[in-house]
């Protein structure tokens, strides 16, 4: 298949794998491998991954749904396994789809370890990202230059937590990304928190959040009014509700350089949050439970917040109301939401109005600095 002449070097900073069933199975704690995730079939649903010993399903026609229709994509495909793009959980295969798509590398993150984010059990999850880890390092181990994967930690404690991040390091993984609830019992912004973060930075290890993650943003999961396609445009939520947290936490405050991703949950709508937290924190500031902000919350957002989109277009419109250096593209593939393999003709499209600077930045260097990568 021929490959495809890129606007630019591009970056996707947020891509996803296919975990085979050997992803947990064979990485997994034993005293969890009963339990550990394994990939079932349904005659209606298809292929899935069957979590916690159905717990929870994950039906693959809906991850890995890149390139096709709207009227393929459902719960009820009959996707086989051998129906998938090979380059979920095959890393030469993964090049060729990355050559296709136009893209020279890719910020991998996990589709089952999203869910399972969202699991009860500290232990469980702690034991399914522990192998989840291992796997995926060995899949970067293909073209480290051009899969770039990132752990994931449950956060039982802080200093297990750090260790997690030095032990993804040592892995040779970039980055993690983090639940979107810990599970230690309290919430990111807690000053026992403040060590993780300064480890965080010392490592050069960013800090991810990831749309889907936080239990209420989930379309399956949390309560909506309206048509069920209503809940869709509230998967954003669980994030924003996260960076709030860290902002009017005092966070950001405390620590000044670090840098959190926040991830496929678009960005057109950023200039309108910030606007509306300077606006709460003007009027609003006797609400405020930590100590006073030393700048605008827009101030904290521009410069510590990074934001991931797919075909937001509005974001490529808004970029002089944010930080272009705060802002990555991504292809999301294989998902539902994936631009693949249309990006190229999608961003020839979207960013005919930029200037080769906000291109580049966009398109490549902000991620390239975030993640130390040299493609």
């Amino acid at each position: 298949m021929s490959t495809v002449t890129p606007v630019r070097s591009c970056i996707s900073a947020d891509s996803h794998v296919t975990e085979p069933d050997n992803t947990y199975i064979d990485y997994i704690d034993p005293k969890f491998r009963d339990r550990a995730p394994r990939v079932d079939w349904d005659d209606s649903m298809g292929a899935f991954m069957s979590i916690d010993n159905g717990r929870n399903r994950m039906p693959y026609g809906m991850i890995a749904a890149a390139g096709k229709s709207w009227h393929e994509i459902s719960l009820s495909s009959g996707t086989r396994w051998e129906d998938l793009h090979p380059g979920g959980y095959d890393p030469v295969a993964r090049l060729d789809e990355q050559d296709r798509d136009g893209v020279v590398a890719e910020v991998i993150y996990p589709s089952v370890g999203m869910t399972i984010c969202n699991h009860p059990d500290g232990d469980y999850k702690k034991a399914c990202f522990d192998a989840y880890n291992r796997w995926i390092a060995e899949f970067n181990s293909h073209a480290p230059e051009r899969l770039i994967g990132l752990g994931q930690t449950a956060v039982r404690s802080v200093d297990e937590a750090i260790a997690d991040l030095e032990a993804m390091k040592a892995l040779g993984l970039k980055g993690v990304m983090l639940p979107g609830y810990p599970a230690l019992g309290i919430d990111y912004d807690a000053p026992d928190f403040d060590a993780f973060w300064e480890a965080s930075v010392a490592m050069g290890m960013p800090l991810s959040f990831h749309i889907l993650t936080s239990g209420n943003d989930h379309p399956m999961a949390a309560q909506f009014r309206g048509p069920k396609i209503n809940s869709f445009l509230g998967i954003i939520r669980g994030n924003q509700d996260i960076i709030g947290t860290l902002i009017f936490g005092g966070v950001f405050e405390r620590h000044p350089d670090l840098r959190v991703v926040c991830v496929e949950a678009d960005a057109g709508w950023a200039p309108h949050w910030m606007y509306r937290a300077d606006h709460a924190y003007n009027r609003h500031r006797n609400w405020l439970e930590s100590a006073e902000l030393s700048k605008k919350p827009s101030d904290y957002f521009r410069e510590n917040v990074y934001l991931t989109f797919q075909d937001d277009w509005v974001a490529f419109k808004l970029l002089d109301l944010m930080n272009v250096n705060r802002v990555m593209w991504a292809n999301d593939h294989p998902h539902s939401d994936a631009t693949w393999p249309w990006s190229q003709e999608m961003l020839t499209e979207q960013t005919t109005h930029m200037s080769d600077h906000q291109i580049d930045r966009v398109l490549r260097d902000n991620c390239a600095e975030l993640y130390g990568l040299t493609v």
